[in-house]
């Protein structure tokens, strides 16, 4: 077996049974957040610029009270039931807010600050169980649990 299809076989047998996808699906969308609030900041001052906000977990939510399952057997197919986590993308949108915060953009600096401190501590905390979760997989591969 090569490299490649072992590194595939590990992926698919062993990484996709455990919460380390979900884990990196989230550090993707916090750091995309990361990026739409530093543009914000850099933009405080800029006349008529437009806040971006990351929209995700409304769609995450959405997906998961759907009642509704189904199968698709072919990727044409239209979808039934809940979306697969892999479906659900954060997607960038302006703020359609009209209010000036600054009087020259709906930028609010201090909600921009206090958006990038929460999202700084997800982010770090999403990190910390993901290296937690690569640390108990290295150790069930190896046979010890003294982790």
């Amino acid at each position: 077996m090569t490299q490649k299809g072992l590194r595939a076989m590990i992926k698919n047998f062993i990484l996709n049974k455990t919460v380390i996808p979900n884990l990196s699906k989230g550090l993707d969308v916090y750091a995309l957040r990361q990026k739409a609030i530093a543009g914000n900041i850099a933009n405080v001052q800029t006349p008529g610029y437009r806040r971006k906000e990351v929209k995700f977990e409304e769609e995450l939510q959405s997906a998961l009270n759907k009642k509704l399952t189904g199968a698709r057997t072919h990727k044409n197919h239209l979808p039934i039931g809940r979306k697969r986590l892999e479906e659900i993308q954060p997607r960038i949108q302006e703020d359609p807010s009209t209010e000036l915060k600054s009087g020259i953009n709906n930028v609010d600096i201090d909600q921009e600050i206090v958006d990038q401190v929460k999202n700084e501590i997800k982010f770090l905390f999403g990190s910390l169980l993901e290296r937690k979760n690569f640390s108990f997989l290295r150790a069930s591969i190896k046979g010890r649990f003294d982790q």
